[in-house]
């Protein structure tokens, strides 16, 4: 499962994206849109800021707008910024691998070879869909069709 702090970032992402590319929005229109305390969302679009993905204005017509293209930021890219390591066990991530505390052996494991599978699949959904496919209209059907 991702985190709440990953949930408010896309949906904070998704925000922006729906948004006019050129008029900033601000952090207080976000956090009432999209039910997020305030406060936590001014730390998570300062992590993305601070990644290239967002960028603010200041003054009276300030706000934050998407630095990258809708459509080049990936889910897989916002998780890693926000949750880190995109991996169900520590000795299957890419970025941040580390041996499990109670491995006898990798090559013993049996069950490292099914997560790896789930890490894999998981990866390739993540950073193959991104923001712009979130807003596109299609896609409640698409969910509804997958939790038949």
């Amino acid at each position: 499962m991702i985190t709440q702090k990953a949930k408010y970032a896309l949906r904070a992402l998704t925000a922006l994206a729906d948004a006019d590319a050129d008029e900033p929005v601000m952090i207080s229109d976000i956090a009432a849109q999209q039910k997020i305390p305030k406060k936590f969302l001014e730390q998570i679009l300062l992590d993305l800021k601070h990644h290239g993905i967002v960028v603010s204005r200041r003054g009276k017509q300030g706000g934050y707008l998407l630095l990258k293209p809708a459509h080049t930021i990936t889910f897989g890219e916002v998780l890693r910024i926000v949750d880190g390591p995109i991996a169900p066990l520590p000795c299957l991530s890419i970025t941040a691998y580390r041996r499990c505390d109670d491995c006898d052996g990798e090559q013993n494991c049996q069950i490292r070879h099914v997560f790896a599978k789930v890490a894999d699949a998981t990866r390739k959904v993540l950073f193959s869909t991104t923001i712009a496919d979130a807003v596109a209209p299609k896609h409640s059907a698409e969910v509804t069709r997958l939790l038949a």
